[in-house]
């Protein structure tokens, strides 16, 4: 991969293994946050509301870290002057949206598909989205070249897309189910890059973090107020508090996302995140079934495949045809 466009040495400091735990990580914390929303979403009888308070909660936490951080502080200041003297464009400061539609897709569709299928759609708009905006240079490392490993990576997640939806039961996951997650997948990929070159020019990714979360509230609130007026109030809240947990994991996955982009580009970034996705998903899938689960057997030989993907993307096939 080309270096980064602003002359960062982050790239060079973390170890590509280390990179990619971090990005498994974020797929497992995305896994657990779904699962999470959307069953917030079926308690409350409304995923929008659901997908407000999951963002509200993200917001108050982002908003304390950075007045009392330093880091925050100063990544504050330096947004303030970007959007004053105009060097930062509007374009960095909207990924929250992507964010948003992420997380009220969640409410909307996880209690009644599952983690894994939701994971299924996620996946394939995640690859195609970030092996095209790696091909533009769109991400904050630059262009990165569209090799052949990069591309069978790409396909062998597919595959696992197909071998997932394969095994749903029939009839019971509406197309528009795995709709929504796709275009989440691409949506969140856009979001990595953004949110990648907006911390190139604000220093911080706490500061990139917040931004999303004041984007995506705003946006996630209005649709809630609309919703509610349409369709009436929502169930009373629950009290089981891991049901607001949420917001806290949205902003601990979106801070690394921001903080890894630079080193894994935007597709390996997301190959990495759908080996936690899955992982995650088949446990909790195991322990908590839903109805539209493919099956403990069938998720399993999709987390194998979408593994594959990974390995053939990150391995140094350079160094074995030099020591060939």
């Amino acid at each position: 991969m080309s270096s980064s466009p602003s002359g960062s040495p982050d790239r060079a400091h973390l170890p590509g293994w280390l990179a990619l735990a971090g990005a498994a990580l974020i797929g497992a914390l995305t896994a657990i946050q779904a699962r999470i929303n959307g069953q917030l979403g079926l308690r409350l009888d409304d995923g929008f509301v659901a997908a407000a308070i999951s963002f509200s909660s993200g917001l108050v936490i982002l908003i304390v870290l950075s007045l009392v951080l330093p880091g925050g502080r100063k990544g504050l200041g330096r947004l303030a002057t970007g959007m004053r003297e105009r060097t930062i464009p509007w374009w960095m400061l909207v990924g929250g949206a992507a964010g948003a539609f992420t997380v009220a897709t969640q409410g909307l569709v996880v209690a009644i598909i599952g983690v894994s299928l939701f994971t299924v759609g996620y996946i394939a708009g995640q690859t195609v989205s970030g092996l095209a905006l790696d091909r533009i240079g769109f991400g904050p490392g630059g262009v990165v070249a569209v090799t052949i490993p990069r591309v069978a990576g790409g396909a062998l997640a597919l595959v696992a897309v197909v071998l997932s939806i394969g095994g749903a039961p029939a009839g019971q996951t509406p197309v528009w189910m795995l709709i929504l997650p796709f275009a989440a997948g691409i949506g969140v990929a856009w979001q990595q890059a953004t949110n990648g070159r907006l911390r190139q020019k604000v220093g911080s990714p706490l500061t990139a973090t917040l931004v999303n979360f004041i984007g995506g509230t705003v946006l996630l609130v209005i649709a809630a107020f609309i919703h509610v007026g349409i369709v009436g109030t929502p169930q009373p809240l629950p009290t089981d508090p891991w049901l607001y947990l949420g917001g806290a994991l949205g902003v601990v996955y979106i801070f690394l996302s921001a903080s890894l982009v630079a080193h894994l580009g935007v597709l390996l970034l997301a190959l990495g995140t759908i080996v936690g996705q899955l992982f995650a998903a088949v446990v909790m899938d195991a322990i908590w079934p839903a109805a539209a689960s493919p099956g403990l057997v069938r998720e399993i030989a999709v987390v194998t495949v979408a593994l594959a993907s990974v390995l053939v993307v990150a391995a140094p096939w350079g160094r074995f045809r030099r020591s060939s």
